[in-house]
């Protein structure tokens, strides 16, 4: 005799017949495995059609046995044999993610791939997490949030919602912070003399503004070269890293002072290693000072005749002795490198 079905029996056989044909690419199913193949397993997610679980799509395949039970991912709805087709490496990756989701707080800082983007922000997920970045909240390097879409980036945790797992997050707020901490720290350590490593953000007339660890500094014309130059571009290119040496540092103000031609070979000093404790030189006067004159060499040295050096006679003045423009001999008496000093014995005037 033919068993009659009532209405609340029928509603429920098409309740569960619709759960049945409901699988969609990206659910996640907990299931176990019936059969074991070389290319994969056959794996029951309590449905109406069994699940095949490919053999790459499981890292460790080898050891699965029938009747282990786990999580999976729907990856394809119908396979060539007609069968979903499942990963459960997916389900594993997305578990961990909304673990690590779940650990994040107000403050967090992580990262995440750019999976949207539109006028409102930037949407990404992690794990069973939506993520959003308001437009406002964005840095100020990204412009097209359309674009966006597939590179990875860095935020803080604004706000969180773990029962309807969201989370809302900050870019900027992000980049602020580490730009106060770089900043910190660039102050904490700049000092006077100081060697630095620093690329030039833009050229201009009277010098170059040229960024060290994230903070603008300025290098004047005149400390790029110890030859006169018309315009800063005739040493330094915007984009390209230099050496620099710190020659003042304003905390107060926020401002630093930089050289570059502190580190290149000094003329002057080049000069004077050319020159020989005890040898003769020809010369001219350029300085006449109260105790003596200002020498400058045929090499380009500079040195001071002191007055004792140019007479025996006390009651003598250096202009008595030697006049500008003279030309004279001198001997070398001692050198200073260091300090870029030189002291000159008068041999003759010629």
């Amino acid at each position: 005799m033919e068993q009659k079905i009532n209405s609340d029996e029928k509603f429920n056989l098409e309740a569960i017949e619709k759960t049945f044909t409901n699988y969609k690419k990206g659910q996640m199913f907990d299931g176990v495995v019936i059969i074991k193949k070389e290319n994969g397993c056959i794996f029951n997610i309590g449905g109406k059609n069994d699940a095949f679980l490919p053999k790459e799509e499981v890292a460790n395949f080898d050891e699965l046995k029938i009747g282990d039970r786990f999580k999976v991912i729907i990856t394809k709805s119908k396979n060539e044999e007609g069968m979903l087709e499942v990963s459960k490496d997916l389900a594993d990756n997305q578990i961990l993610a909304t673990q690590n989701a779940n650990r994040l707080k107000l403050g967090s800082k992580f990262s995440f791939v750019v999976t949207k983007g539109d006028d409102e922000g930037l949407y990404s997920k992690m794990g069973e997490y939506d993520i959003f970045i308001p437009r406002n909240e964005i840095s100020a390097k990204t412009r097209d949030t359309r674009s966006a879409v597939g590179k990875q980036f860095e935020a803080t945790v604004t706000e969180i919602d773990k029962d309807n797992k969201k989370i809302i997050a900050s870019i900027k707020l992000l980049e602020d912070k580490i730009r106060e901490n770089v900043e910190s720290l660039f102050w904490n350590s700049i000092f006077i003399n100081k060697i630095v490593k620093g690329k030039v953000k833009k050229i201009l007339d009277f010098g170059a503004i040229v960024d060290v660890s994230g903070v603008d500094c300025f290098v004047h014309i005149s400390n790029l070269s110890y030859e006169r130059i018309e315009n800063p571009k005739d040493v330094l290119k915007e984009g390209e890293e230099y050496t620099f040496k710190v020659t003042d540092v304003d905390r107060e103000n926020k401002k630093v002072s930089l050289s570059f031609k502190a580190l290149l070979p000094s003329p002057r000093l080049l000069a004077i290693k050319e020159l020989h404790v005890g040898a003769i030189y020809k010369g001219e006067v350029i300085k006449i000072l109260k105790f003596g004159a200002i020498i400058k060499l045929q090499n380009g040295a500079t040195g001071l005749l002191h007055i004792k050096n140019a007479t025996d006679k006390n009651n003598k003045q250096i202009y008595e002795i030697v006049k500008l423009d003279q030309k004279v001999e001198v001997e070398v008496l001692e050198k200073d490198e260091e300090e870029q000093r030189v002291s000159l014995k008068l041999i003759s005037v010629l």
